[in-house]
């Protein structure tokens, strides 16, 4: 197969005629290119090695007119190491904090040569030893101290790649941390918390029978010094500082840049086994911090052009604003920032064949004049660029200010938190059962109206922030000690129910209760209409022993517990039967939400909704803790299926229930999966087993039922195993 010349690789990143930013390898050397409107002089600056000293100096010059400065290195290529110097005023409360003596990375850089570590406050552009505050400037050299950009030439064998483009209804997510999922050390695998460990599991994912995998940040991230003092690190990566970069502490290897054809590598192998890659994403502010944080990149190359900073008389001043609580805002009204989205979004498709994103505080990427519109400038963009809206964008569509669940556009999925927080609430005996019907039927009321459907919404009990599915049912306070914060840290509000017990116990009664909770939130997750999403280690009980926020724990805390699987074996074969069950009917796949429209001659609406006597749910009844629903199926001509029904039973009072089925003449009842059952811990594949009694199922105090309704057809359809 025929390599891509090197002139070819980044023509991806040209925006509206524009140049390409960046380290861009062409014929007889490397077209060096920067953005800084407020620069006064721009030095690039050249390494033989990681830790040698500058092999070479090299002044840009600014393009007339524009704000980009340029330099051609001739006779160089692929692994020459660099950064950048940047020369201008410092002023601080102008907001203007370049100093010449920090060396600076490159926003465009592909990747690094390790990772950001502070030593004696180097890393930053104010001198902390004798200023408390970020006036001064600290004159001391750090380039032996800073990673170096890598030139990166972007030829890879694709081997013929193609994108699985899983249909949305199709779609099951599964949220997980690419290091966290093999870093334990009973994963087994070759190089665990790698690149190439991670793709070592996809067996895994495959027999799970997920999808879509949903990766927590990859990009170049830096770890706060005092996470670093504590023992602990930014394990979740959402202090993202190089958008162009994958993780380099995810390489297995040691050569510089590998971590790029690494993760490609996995990537390609996803494909082949059919899954998909989708990123979580962080554009919404940098590992900056505030003002007294470090200068790594953004701060020192052109401060006021990439951050909203906030002074007097609107203008650029000395503090930055925090719509996201993370001390800054990326300013995506700004040109280089909305440039710089864009062309990382570009490269991470084009170049890394990526299927989507999952924008982290997305809503702070639709502001216009510090207010979310869905019309803004970057989401029209998206979905008219022809690489862009061909791939997946979730969002999540909140920040510190605002919660904007059901106002994205068209083509958007979102988060969906108030399916996770209803969902917990009705499953803990504490909810009422019409919103939870609501949540349960796609969400119409938020995703109802104009070109959206059921599959904007992004159905999730349990994400990386909050308790495991196993925790939601093993404790009802947060136990975030170990963060270091005094347990001030993560929500209060978890929506938990200990099952009778707080924490670890050995209590039989209450162990069994917990895994019947968890195998009932596995239920109602994977059957309801929208989109759903796992959280990883979820199909084998994983624990965080309480910890609610474990984005600083990269240790056993975070990681999945391999050596568990084989003792969550039940568990593990429920989840995999119950994504077998989603995909045998297309019923709860979907995305069209539910009319109450006949589905076929017998006259069944597509949806409906009982409680335990037929009778029409007790809607308005705030104590009402059961509710029946009924599928119609679409089964194939002739089939036991055809014009049958699935019956589903959420019961979550803390009795015993009698429910009353319907009774149609040539039909029989089958029980797929009872959550309360001892002999069902494995989902009962279709067509099920024959009930004790023909119009009436007896349900044990929380508990979800699946039932099926189809065809008799002879003596074999009496008993399965005749």
């Amino acid at each position: 197969m025929e390599r891509p010349r090197r002139a070819d690789v980044y023509t991806d990143t040209v925006l509206n005629g524009e140049v390409p930013l960046g380290a861009v390898p062409v014929d007889g050397g490397v077209r060096f290119s920067l953005y800084s409107s407020h620069a006064e002089r721009v030095f690039l600056i050249l390494f033989d090695g990681p830790s040698s000293g500058p092999s070479a100096t090299i002044e840009l010059k600014r393009v007339d007119g524009t704000s980009l400065w340029r330099t051609f290195v001739r006779n160089t290529g692929p692994g020459l190491l660099y950064g950048y110097r940047v020369a201008g005023p410092h002023d601080p409360a102008r907001g203007l904090r370049f100093n010449p003596h920090k060396l600076l990375m490159d926003p465009y850089a592909r990747a690094l040569t390790g990772k950001f570590r502070d030593r004696d406050g180097l890393l930053y552009g104010y001198d902390r030893r004798a200023h408390p505050d970020d006036l001064s400037m600290d004159e001391r050299d750090n380039a032996a101290l800073v990673p170096k950009c890598i030139v990166m030439d972007g030829l890879f064998d694709w081997d013929g790649d193609v994108r699985p483009a899983v249909p949305p209804g199709e779609m099951i997510i599964y949220e997980a941390h690419l290091r966290g999922f093999t870093a334990h050390p009973s994963s087994g695998v070759a190089h665990p918390g790698t690149y190439p460990g991670f793709a070592e599991k996809i067996p895994h994912l495959l027999e799970l029978g997920v999808t879509s995998v949903e990766l927590l940040p990859v990009q170049e991230s830096y770890t706060r010094g005092d996470l670093v003092r504590k023992g602990l690190s930014d394990y979740w990566g959402y202090n993202t500082v190089g958008f162009f970069a994958p993780e380099s502490s995810y390489a297995a290897g040691s050569s510089p840049g590998c971590q790029v054809n690494e993760f490609k590598t996995m990537v390609r192998e996803l494909h082949r086994a059919g899954l998909e890659v989708i990123l979580d994403v962080v554009y919404n502010h940098t590992g900056e911090g505030d003002e007294l944080g470090p200068t790594i990149c953004f701060r020192g190359i052109d401060n006021p052009s990439y951050y909203a900073l906030e002074g007097p008389d609107h203008q650029p001043g000395r503090f930055y604003r925090d719509d996201t609580g993370c001390k800054n805002t990326l300013d995506i009204e700004k040109p280089a920032v909305l440039r710089l989205v864009l062309d990382s979004l570009r490269y991470w498709v084009r170049e890394m064949h990526v299927d989507g994103f999952r924008f982290d505080l997305a809503t702070v990427l639709g502001y216009e004049k510090q207010r979310f519109t869905p019309g803004a400038r970057l989401f029209t963009v998206l979905r008219e660029d022809p690489v862009l809206s061909e791939v997946k964008f979730i969002a999540e569509p909140w920040d510190i200010k605002t919660r904007e669940t059901g106002r994205f556009p068209s083509g958007w999925m979102e988060w969906n938190d108030g399916y996770r927080d209803t969902v917990r609430g009705f499953l803990r005996g504490k909810g009422g059962i019409g919103v939870f019907a609501t949540r349960f039927a796609g969400s119409q009321d938020i995703f109802g109206g104009g070109e959206r459907s059921a599959c904007a919404s992004v159905n999730f009990i349990t994400a990386h922030d909050g308790f495991t599915l196993h925790d939601l049912y093993s404790f009802e306070k947060k136990r975030n000690e170990a963060n270091g914060e005094q347990g001030l840290d993560g929500t209060d509000n978890n929506i938990s129910f200990n099952c009778g017990a707080e924490g670890i116990t050995d209590e039989p009664n209450v162990l069994r209760l917990r895994e019947r909770m968890i195998r009932n939130g596995l239920c109602v997750l994977l059957l309801s209409r929208g989109v759903p999403m796992l959280l990883s280690g979820d199909e084998v009980m994983r624990t965080q022993l309480g910890n609610n926020n474990g984005y600083c724990q990269d240790n056993g805390t975070s990681w999945f517990p391999w050596e568990t699987a084989t003792r969550a074996g039940d568990m593990l074969a429920f989840c995999r039967g119950l994504i077998k069950l989603r995909k045998r009917f297309s019923v709860l796949r979907e995305c069209d939400f539910f009319s109450g429209g006949k589905e076929h001659e017998t006259g069944l609406p597509d949806l409906s909704w009982y409680g335990p006597d037929l009778e029409k749910p007790r809607w308005d009844d705030p104590n009402a803790r059961l509710i029946c629903c009924e599928l119609a199926l679409k089964g194939k001509s002739g089939g036991p299926e055809e014009n049958g029904s699935l019956f589903m039973i959420f019961n979550t009072c803390d009795r015993e229930a009698s429910v009353l089925l319907p009774v149609r003449a040539g039909f029989e009842w089958r029980r797929l999966c009872d959550t309360g059952a001892e002999d069902n811990k494995r989902l009962v594949p279709p067509p099920g087993f024959p009930l004790e009694e023909r119009g009436k199922y007896r349900s044990i105090p929380r508990t979800v039922i699946v039932l099926m309704n189809i065809r008799i057809e002879g003596p074999s359809a009496l008993n399965p195993r005749e």
